[in-house]
């Protein structure tokens, strides 16, 4: 598919993860929270109008999206053309990895706090509102600098990439995330009233949301640093044997 060989003894897990990582990257305690003032700002209106149905947010979400999504995949270019280019030091690039990513999942879950991890650096994106010029460049804005939120899963991610031999691989590992985190906010701006009722629902729990991705953390630096994503994509394809029809 494309050229690239998707179903193979790394790419499925890792594939996995970056979709697991993208959604509850959305359902953060900093992201969900401010998805409807988003929408009502990308589209030009209030929430009261979103609410109303006043101006439809979609087009406007479908930018913000393209937007975040143009910084991952050039993200996951880079990150897996040095990956390549350091192919000879693959194992010990797998290993730093693995200790890099628990060392954020510990963050998450409160053992200890990484100062630089809890400094937002978002970018102004001026009197943008209600243009889709303005969603786009709020959607590169958010991937750049939303460091609180969706950095350490994202340098999770990107250090999956790094350890892809083809290219092509690594950057579809942030397609995938991007995928994950994009498609909640199209769903959100479709269904807008149903989502904020939804995501009312859900704020008490976002601290559990957190600390599940501290889990998912530790538990993806564990098989980088024991080289036993291998070994997960195996079992996965012989209890799931329709994955292999993906590829």
């Amino acid at each position: 598919m494309f050229g690239i060989d998707l179903i193979d003894a790394g790419f499925m897990p890792a594939a996995i993860v970056a979709l697991l990582a993208g959604v509850l990257s959305f359902l953060s305690p900093c992201v969900l929270p401010v998805v409807p003032p988003y929408l009502a700002y990308m589209t030009g209106i209030s929430v009261g109008g979103l609410k109303s149905g006043e101006r439809s947010a979609v087009p406007a979400a479908i930018m913000f999206v393209l937007g975040l999504s143009t910084v991952f995949l050039v993200m996951g270019f880079a990150a897996s053309a040095l990956g390549r280019m350091f192919l000879e030091y693959q194992i010990w690039l797998t290993r730093i990895a693995g200790v890099a990513v628990i060392v954020m999942g510990l963050h998450f879950l409160h053992v200890f706090r990484i100062p630089m991890l809890d400094q937002e650096a978002r970018l102004e994106t001026g009197d943008q509102g209600g243009s889709a010029f303005g969603a786009y460049i709020l959607g590169l804005a958010f991937a750049f600098g939303w460091t609180p939120c969706i950095g350490p899963q994202l340098g999770m991610i990107l250090s999956l990439a790094a350890t892809e031999a083809q290219i092509g691989r690594g950057t579809g590992l942030l397609a995938v995330y991007a995928f994950g985190l994009g498609i909640p906010f199209l769903l959100s701006a479709i269904f807008i009233n149903r989502a904020m009722g939804l995501m009312n629902r859900i704020k008490p729990y976002l601290k559990v949301i957190e600390r599940a991705m501290g889990v998912l953390l530790i538990v993806v630096g564990v098989l980088l640093l024991s080289g036993r994503m291998a070994d997960l994509s195996y079992w996965m394809l012989e209890t799931f044997p329709f994955l292999a029809t993906l590829g």
